[in-house]
């Protein structure tokens, strides 16, 4: 389905989707662009917050994700939302979400669609 990260994982960059089965992917993000950092008016998924989707087994989904700042309020529920959205894909299991730091998001990392909406071009 997705492309070799590991031995035993299947992954793909999250912007680029590279080697993903498209349907199951495009429906997780989707699922994605469901939710929402509170403070900002973009989901999280055009905000560039994804780094990576991977189907580690079937059915079983590993998401790495970022916050725009390591101090963000919503730190401690934004991955729990994340796993819910997930998990209502149809032939998702279950999703694991790990926060991670590095790199570091940037505001390059959103889309042309969310620099729009937050009058940034």
């Amino acid at each position: 389905m997705m492309s070799q990260a590991a031995s035993s994982d299947r992954t793909t960059d999250a912007p680029t989707g590279h080697g993903a089965e498209t349907a199951q992917l495009d429906a997780i993000i989707g699922a994605l662009r469901t939710v929402h950092d509170p403070e900002i008016p973009v989901n999280i998924f055009d905000l560039g917050l994804i780094y990576q989707i991977a189907e580690q087994e079937p059915g079983r989904i590993l998401i790495q994700m970022t916050l725009t700042a390591p101090n963000c309020p919503v730190a401690g529920s934004l991955p729990g939302t994340v796993q819910q959205a997930v998990e209502t894909v149809d032939g998702v299991d279950s999703c694991q979400v790990d926060l991670v730091w590095d790199p570091p998001w940037t505001p390059e990392r959103m889309s042309e669609e969310a620099k729009l909406t937050l009058g940034m071009f």
